[in-house]
């Protein structure tokens, strides 16, 4: 079934050469071309395109803003994300938004049909590095991803301890826990000690002699 497109890009030679690479796939129709999230609303309002493909950063409304807008007033136009920027700020401001794919620029043509033939059909597309830093965001890194030390560190806040009392029990400074503290909390996801001591738990590392 063809996939009828609408290609959004601020920088006239890429977005000309995207209608023309489109131009060439089976199944795609390209239906029309905008330079900023403003003209992508209402050629989205005029063609009633089955797919968005939607750079980001652009004037007037950038393509967070005009994904937003498209899926709330248009939800059969699905987007998908083609961006030079793969940072968690921009995949996930993206998603938030409402997009179902998201690949950056340097991905081939090949790459394209098929995100725009899967999102076509109403399922998600995510280029590999994406997906796995979705797939971070849902599932925590293991206990082994932990230092020897991060995890001594873990199991002392488990039984109780303050940053004095762990500096002290691994002849450590309280800089130093600090450090290891930070580290443990970005690794295993928790916000604070209270959610440190969870995990501990969980995952078997709470000590069981606490003295």
């Amino acid at each position: 079934m063809t996939a009828r497109v609408v290609v959004v890009d601020d920088q006239t030679v890429v977005r000309e050469g995207l209608v023309l690479i489109l131009g060439m796939l089976p199944d795609v129709e390209v239906v029309g071309s905008a330079a900023d999230g403003e003209q992508a609303v209402a050629l989205v309002a005029a063609q009633r395109p089955d797919v968005v493909l939607m750079d980001l950063r652009m004037p007037r409304l950038d393509g967070v803003a005009a994904t937003r807008r498209i899926r709330a007033e248009y939800p059969d136009t699905q987007v998908v994300v083609l961006s030079t920027y793969a940072d968690d700020e921009s995949v996930f401001a993206a998603l938030r938004a409402g997009a179902r794919g998201y690949l950056t620029k340097d991905a081939p043509s090949s790459a394209l049909a098929e995100a725009i033939a899967t999102v076509h059909r109403g399922d998600a597309h995510f280029e590999p590095s994406v997906q796995r830093r979705l797939l971070e965001t849902v599932r925590p890194p293991s206990p082994a991803a932990l230092t020897p030390r991060e995890t001594d560190v873990l199991r002392l806040i488990a039984a109780g301890r303050s940053n004095v009392e762990i500096a002290e029990r691994l002849y450590i400074t309280q800089a130093t826990v600090k450090t290891h503290i930070n580290n443990l909390f970005a690794k295993t996801g928790v916000r604070d000690r209270a959610q440190a001591v969870t995990y501990a738990f969980r995952h078997g590392l709470a000590p069981t002699d606490p003295t």
